[in-house]
């Protein structure tokens, strides 16, 4: 598993740099982050203590599903589901629909955050 590359910019700068992107006047480096936050208090929260170790359980576990991931950790499915939510739209976690099911799997385990 690869160490995902975050980065954080206050929302205007991050809007002036999609920009530039999307009129061709930048084009970012292959080693420049994915993933960006608007701040280190958001990305904390995103990556909590709680949340990392989720993403360690998953990585080390391989759960078949949310509620599979409940047991495992005892959270609230609910709960559990929220979290993957939010942080599948950041792209630490892909849930990937199997069956009747929605399986975690988690991108990432490391990050190096750029401020």
């Amino acid at each position: 598993m690869s160490t995902v590359i975050i980065g954080i910019l206050p929302q205007e700068k991050m809007r002036e740099r999609v920009l530039a992107i999307a009129k061709g006047e930048y084009k970012p480096e292959p080693t420049e982050p994915k993933i960006w936050f608007t701040s280190m208090r958001s990305l904390a929260e995103v990556l909590s203590d709680d949340n990392r170790a989720l993403l360690k359980i998953i990585q080390e576990t391989h759960p078949e599903s949310i509620s599979s991931l409940a047991s495992i950790t005892g959270r609230k499915p609910s709960n559990l589901s929220r979290t993957q939510k939010t942080m599948s739209n950041y792209g630490l976690v892909e849930m990937r629909r199997e069956k009747n099911q929605v399986r975690p799997i988690a991108v990432a385990t490391e990050f190096q955050i750029f401020a």
